[in-house]
């Protein structure tokens, strides 16, 4: 995996209405086809990416259409890397909540993070936590 040559590289720069979410699916779509991915990965990519993006938007970037959400694909022969990125001001990523405990049933905070770590083969805040990685491996 590593030292893998960049096959396909495309970024979209969306404001932050939850109605935009659409355009990252388009996105998805997009990227999938042209790269081949299997259906199975697709799903996971498609799931995990809408997460990260509405967390972007909701807590991220609170629903301030002034500020963007940026997603970027960047796909190998191995695998394909996700990157999100918002413009607020980050968050604790080390102490998310884990939702499936008794007492977070309820609680709709960490159900986003919790999905991306489950679905992705690595997950990866970086910086302050407004910019996410979620990688897949294709082979």
């Amino acid at each position: 995996m590593l030292n893998s040559i960049i096959t396909m590289e495309k970024s979209i720069l969306i404001e932050s209405k939850i109605e935009n979410i659409n355009k990252i699916e388009k996105i998805i779509d997009e990227v999938s086809e042209e790269a081949k991915i299997n259906s199975e990965v697709y799903g996971k990519i498609l799931i995990a990416t809408i997460e990260a993006v509405n967390n972007s938007i909701v807590h991220g970037n609170s629903q301030d259409v002034s500020k963007n959400v940026k997603v970027e694909f960047k796909v190998t022969e191995n695998y394909i890397s996700i990157f999100i990125e918002d413009e607020g001001p980050g968050f604790n990523f080390y102490n998310v909540p884990d939702p499936t405990i008794p007492e977070n049933i309820e609680n709709i905070h960490g159900r986003g993070v919790y999905l991306m770590k489950h679905l992705a083969d690595d997950v990866i805040f970086h910086g302050k936590g407004n910019r996410v990685e979620i990688k897949f491996n294709l082979k």
